[in-house]
């Protein structure tokens, strides 16, 4: 029982650490820069939304102070089913070179991005939402890295800020991902882009599909062309944090649910002959990350059944049960949040709880769609 919990402990270790140091180490014996150069290529700017009255306005505002030459750069909304006044926000703005893609009927963030790219005008299509804000000099920023050719996306990295204008609970662990990112970059490619804003050569976003996670699936269409997807720690996309722990919870549960379905319909990326390093990176950030929340469930099990007889297993036993404790406390009194010794268990259970309840939902046939808006 000791050495399975040995075993599901490392597991999980090198989930979390024992990747990135593989990293590290693979970068000491390869790097591949990018060779980034002044490039200005015509651009489409997409922002997705879906009943967005409050904050449209504001994100407009912040879109056309980007500084990008204007005859270069599409701005089009894409309105996937809105009731609300969105749609109506979004034409006052027409006069200034914003194009609304009115879609009637709501099918999902992915099908409405689908439809917005075959009307582009773009070299380059920008995926943005609705709640991040970019600084002026971004997209210039960002386009240098397309001077590469062996750039098929770049990925901006997160910034999380929570009501106090403070790093939240989720700050910590973007930061580890956005370092994970940059690592990635400087060995071989992501493997995952950030959602809320990056940027793809038109020719790898052709065939997007409505029910798969663009972000995702846009670095799998970049490597499938022979290109790659980079992170530009330079360009940075700030967002507030998701209003409730419950709301973060559901936003986790969907974003992993979506994952699963490209990573299980693009099994592909598994064959090392033929990607390569991809292949190593993309089983250890994605599939083994996932396989986490049944790593502790081994550990917590082999623990209290080898306690019977062992002081050494009661000692582990006590420090997981310490451990799950503070997250259960951090969830059941949210005024104790921004303790360190809370914050930190809470957010990592929340994160593979999200990731069982994902599994559960995947093998009993679910398949998340449908897009809902994080309210944040």
């Amino acid at each position: 029982m000791m050495t399975l919990f040995a075993m599901a402990v490392a597991a999980a270790a090198f989930a979390y650490f024992g990747y990135p140091c593989s990293l590290i180490l693979i970068s000491l014996l390869r790097t591949h820069t990018v060779r980034k150069a002044s490039f200005f290529p015509r651009l489409t700017f997409l922002i997705t939304v879906c009943n967005e009255e409050q904050r449209i306005r504001s994100k407009l505002e912040n879109t056309l102070a980007l500084e990008y030459p204007r005859e270069l750069l599409q701005i089009m909304v894409a309105s996937d089913g809105s009731t609300d006044s969105t749609n109506s926000i979004v034409r006052e703005f027409g006069d200034r070179g914003v194009e609304l893609l009115e879609i009637t009927e709501r099918r999902g963030k992915e099908s409405a991005q689908k439809d917005a790219v075959a009307v582009a005008t773009g070299e380059v299509v920008v995926f943005s939402d609705v709640a991040t804000r970019i600084e002026p000099d971004a997209l210039a920023k960002m386009m240098m890295n397309f001077a590469d050719p062996t750039v098929g996306c770049v990925s901006s990295v997160d910034r999380v800020v929570g009501s106090d204008g403070k790093p939240c609970g989720e700050g910590a662990y973007v930061r580890y991902e956005m370092c994970l990112r940059e690592l990635e970059s400087r060995v071989s490619s992501l493997v995952g882009l950030s959602g809320s804003f990056f940027a793809a050569r038109r020719e790898v976003c052709r065939d997007f599909s409505a029910d798969m996670q663009s972000d995702f699936r846009t670095v799998l269409n970049s490597m499938k062309l022979g290109l790659r997807g980079v992170s530009d720690p330079e360009v940075v996309g700030y967002y507030p944090d998701v209003a409730t722990p419950s709301r973060e919870f559901d936003r986790k549960v969907r974003t992993v649910l979506r994952g699963m379905t490209v990573f299980f319909r693009n099994v592909e990326f598994l064959n090392p002959v033929r990607y390569g390093l991809f292949a190593y990176q993309y089983v250890c950030h994605k599939l083994l990350r996932w396989m986490v929340p049944f790593f502790l469930l081994m550990a917590f099990l082999s623990c209290g059944i080898a306690a019977f007889q062992s002081p050494l297993a009661r000692l582990f036993l006590l420090l997981q049960v310490l451990f799950y404790g503070l997250a259960l406390v951090g969830w059941m009194f949210p005024q104790v949040h921004h303790c360190i010794v809370v914050k930190i268990p809470l957010y990592f259970m929340t994160v593979n709880m999200a990731i069982a309840v994902a599994w559960w939902r995947y093998i009993r046939g679910a398949r998340m769609v449908m897009w809902v808006p994080s309210q944040r």
